[in-house]
Order: C-alpha cells, then sequence, then structure tokens
C-alpha cells in the first residue's frame, strides 16, 4: 500500500513543479501563441521527458531490451492501448477543459477518474470490490470536491457543454489507463517497470508525432524548448516518472481498483506541499487533507488486517 501513497505525494510534488514551470516564460507571456499553446505544449513536453527519464533508468538497469520484446505481445499492446488511454487522450481531455470551463471544475470532475476506474476494473479484471471500500472512496472523492468548493463558479467558462465533455474525456481515459495496465501486468511478458517504458515511450511519441502537429503547436514548443521553464518541467518529469514507478507498482500488488485510490490521495500532498512554499491552508482544507488520505487509505487497506480481525 506504501506504494500507492508514495506515488500520490509524488505527483504532488510533479504538479507543483509543473505549475512553477507554467509560470514561467514563455507559457506565461500572454502572447497569442502562449494562450492557444502553453497548456498543450506543456503536457507534451512533460510526457516526452518523462520518456527520456524512463529510458536512462531502463538503459542503467539494462532492461531496454525487456521493452523491445514486450511490445510485441498482447500483453505489451494492452498496455500501449492503456498510455493512449492516459496519456494523449486523457491528458488532452484535462488540457482542453481547463481552456473550456476552468480549472477548478476540471478538477472536481476529473477526480472521480477513480470511481469509473474502479467499476471498469470490477466488471474486466474481476477486482473485488466491497462496500466498505466504496464508501471511504467516496467520502475522499467528496473531499476533493470540498477543497475545490470555494473556487467553483470563480472560472470563466468558453463553452460549458465541449468542457463537461472534455472532463469526462479525461475521466475515461485515466479510469481505463489503470486498467488496461493492470490487465496488461496480469501476464508473464511484462512486469510494472516494463509496462511504464511502453507507456511513457508511447505517450511521447504520439505528443510528439501526432498531438503537437495536428495542434500547430510544434513552432511554440521550439521556442520553449530551450528555456528555463523547459527545464523545469524536465524537473516535474522526474518526480513524474517516480510516482508512475511507485503507481504501476502499486497497480501490480494491489490491484488497479486501490493503486487509484490512494493515487488520488496527491490532492492533500499537494496542500502539504503549499505549506513549503508559504501557502498557509485554511481550516477547510485540512479537513478536506484528512477525509482525503483517511478515505484513500481506507479504500485501498485490507480492513480484517487493519482492525486486527484474521482472515477466514
Amino acid at each position: 500500500m506504501h506504494y500507492g501513497i508514495l506515488s500520490g505525494a509524488l505527483w504532488a510534488l510533479d504538479t507543483t513543479v509543473l505549475s512553477i514551470a507554467l509560470a514561467m516564460s514563455p507559457f506565461s507571456d500572454g502572447t497569442a501563441a502562449a494562450i492557444a499553446f502553453a497548456a498543450i505544449v506543456s503536457s507534451a513536453f512533460h510526457d516526452i521527458l518523462c520518456a527520456l527519464w524512463m529510458t536512462i533508468y531502463s538503459a542503467i538497469k539494462g532492461q531496454l531490451g525487456k521493452a523491445l520484446t514486450a511490445i510485441k505481445t498482447r500483453d505489451g499492446l494492452v498496455v500501449a492501448a492503456g498510455a493512449l488511454l492516459g496519456g494523449p487522450i486523457g491528458m488532452s481531455g484535462y488540457v482542453m477543459a481547463i481552456n473550456l470551463i476552468g480549472p477548478s471544475y476540471t478538477a472536481v470532475i476529473s477526480a472521480f477518474y477513480p470511481a469509473f476506474g474502479t467499476l471498469l476494473a470490477a466488471i474486466v479484471l474481476k477486482e473485488k470490490v466491497t462496500v466498505p471500500r466504496m464508501i471511504a472512496l467516496a467520502a475522499a472523492l467528496l473531499g476533493i470536491v470540498g477543497m475545490s468548493a470555494g473556487a467553483l463558479g470563480s472560472d470563466a467558462m468558453t463553452n460549458p457543454v465541449l468542457g463537461i465533455v472534455c472532463a469526462l474525456l479525461c475521466v475515461v481515459g485515466w479510469g481505463s489507463e489503470a486498467v488496461f495496465c493492470a490487465w496488461g501486468m496480469k501476464g508473464d511478458n511484462v512486469d510494472d517497470e516494463t509496462a511504464l517504458q511502453i507507456r511513457e515511450t508511447t505517450s511521447g511519441l504520439v505528443y510528439a508525432l501526432i498531438v503537437l502537429p495536428v495542434f500547430g503547436a510544434w513552432g511554440f514548443a521550439a521556442q520553449a524548448a530551450p528555456t528555463m521553464a523547459t527545464g523545469t518541467v524536465a524537473l516535474s518529469a522526474l518526480a513524474g516518472v517516480a510516482s508512475y514507478l511507485f503507481y504501476y507498482k502499486a497497480i501490480s500488488k494491489i490491484g488497479a481498483a486501490r493503486g487509484m485510490a490512494l493515487n488520488i490521495s496527491y490532492s492533500a500532498w499537494a496542500v502539504i506541499l503549499g505549506i513549503a512554499l508559504g501557502n498557509v491552508p485554511g481550516p477547510l482544507e485540512i479537513g478536506c487533507c484528512v477525509l482525503i488520505l483517511a478515505g484513500t487509505v481506507l479504500a485501498a487497506c485490507d480492513w480484517k488486517e487493519l482492525f486486527g480481525k484474521k482472515q477466514a
């Protein structure tokens, strides 16, 4: 279970550092190009750099050959499909939703990806989901909604209907990714680290070869590449790869549903990290943090072991 908790903490670090990068030039310049392309280019850079960091990690461990062999198998292709759902599809939906309905509404809607993923895991992977765990997950989601409630209504919406559709696309993409990856790792062909190499490489290539050209964003990407902002994105991607290593390990060890439940603890960890940056949380945020952390742990743990009851 600790793998999932670490994945959430490191994803909060990734998000915090990425937000710092987005506040730097050229992403924050306010030009027409920055307004149009900053979000999609930063997302592309993030996944491309994640792929680079993961490749370095695999090369040091002498495991690059495993990924090349695994991608030719059915299990490897299933993981690659999960990469497309979680990376370009899910993340692009997330970015477009932010542009259409604002970050607050997007954060609330996208936070429900574990609920969708848990349902899908129960159907596809036959993972057992107990009522107490579902209640704990619902409590964690309530904490996330409560944390975002203060900002709801303050975002400018340019296209509410399309924005909600894009946010739901994110929910489906992120929730499906964990299930597909768990499915691919059930066999002997793909372990968790090989799965992550396939995931990051697939996502990075699709961003570089399809997403950026489709959005016409390569010009802005070339302008942004040699800047300190991209160097900061590289640091966030390093935290992101570490987060994904623990996330995929958690999925492999305890299943997709429980791994996702722990991963959404990043909402609480982000507030804790914010304290280090001088952002003092209010009573609502503190209460929601406690609810999120308690809910995610209870949604993922074995209640019989937690409360000292022996397995039958």
